[in-house]
């Protein structure tokens, strides 16, 4: 249960009070009572704002972690953040707007030129489809795509229909498609997708299945495949169901560096990567998506990553709470 504190209620030095938005599901996810006790354990508390009451009459707050999509929200929160302007925003609305946009949110990679740290990285071929259907078959050949097709939504809003996707073998399924639509070459990987999962400074890398490689001549009769989002093609797998080469993790040094500018170039600290490698080995990896506040509630001992995240942000505010030098395994004991 959160702890709640009256408006006006004077703050401890000790305490860095952050306030969450969040929808139902991704509260219960997120905001779960081992967490909760780890982070008060560290001068951290957590305080639901009620939505249906004006921001300005709750708090204080030293932080607000919201994930909320409506117009009278972020209205609110803008005006707040005018009044407030030494409150930090997890994170601020118009850094998020960069994301929502699948057209948009991989550009800002193609943009990284990143040396020497181990690996090589950018994005998929791809175009963004509008108005007729019947026209895109001619829009790919004139792109210079090639055959099988990932097709996804143009606004990634985190709703059902954003993560609807199709994989698409042929030229006459393309008119099947309701645009406005992201097409992108699929690049066989090996069947595993790697999750990196972003939180301020620090990053943590999960596996998941993916869809498995395709042949090149067995998109001339297959048509048109949906499935909900590319790590949910297959069910989650443990370390040993992998194939060790295409399971081999990417290079810690490449990730620190490209979560690092893709924070700068965002405006965000709380993001996720969906990366690929191209054959599943070598060094070429691409980023074929980018979430804001994904499900952090699936990484392991996350209580621990945004405790140390909540701590960092309380020190550079001058709170004296209590640091966490360690991970904490208590908390994570009790989660399967």
């Amino acid at each position: 249960m959160s702890i709640q504190l009256k408006a006006g209620l004077a703050l401890s030095s000790h305490t860095f009070v952050v306030g969450f938005a969040l929808t139902t599901k991704k509260t219960k996810s997120f905001i779960q009572p081992n967490f909760e006790s780890l982070a008060r354990k560290h001068g951290i508390s957590f305080v639901r704002i009620e939505r249906s009451r004006p921001l300005e009459s709750q708090g204080p707050f030293d932080a607000i972690l919201q994930k909320i999509s409506a117009k009278e929200w972020q209205q609110d929160l803008e005006a707040y953040r005018r009044s407030h302007p030494d409150v930090i925003i997890l994170d601020p609305p118009e850094c998020i707007q960069h994301v929502r946009n699948r057209q948009s949110m991989l550009q800002k990679v193609a943009e990284l030129d990143l040396q020497d740290c181990g690996g090589k990285v950018d994005i998929p071929k791809q175009i963004v489809v509008t108005g007729d259907p019947t026209s895109f078959a001619g829009s790919v050949a004139a792109a210079g795509l090639k055959l099988p097709l990932v097709a996804k939504p143009l606004v990634a809003d985190g709703t059902a229909k954003s993560h609807a996707m199709s994989l698409a073998y042929n030229e006459i399924c393309l008119s099947e498609l309701e645009p406005p639509l992201v097409l992108q070459e699929f690049v066989n990987h090996g069947g595993v997708l790697f999750k990196v999962y972003i939180v301020g400074d620090a990053n943590s890398v999960v596996r998941r299945f993916s869809l498995p490689d395709v042949d090149g001549c067995q998109h001339v009769d297959c048509g048109m495949m949906p499935f909900p989002r590319i790590s949910s093609a297959a069910a989650t797998a443990n370390e040993t169901d992998f194939e060790p080469r295409a399971a081999e993790l990417p290079p810690q040094k490449m990730l620190d560096r490209l979560s690092r500018e893709l924070r700068q170039k965002l405006g965000l600290r709380l993001f996720n990567l969906d990366i690929i490698r191209e054959g599943g080995i070598g060094d070429q990896y691409y980023v074929i998506d980018i979430n804001y506040f994904p499900g952090y509630g699936k990484v392991p001992d996350y209580e621990s990553l945004f405790t140390k995240f909540f701590v960092s942000l309380a020190s550079s505010k001058g709170k004296n709470v209590q640091n966490i030098s360690t991970c904490n395994t208590e908390a994570h004991a009790t989660r399967k």
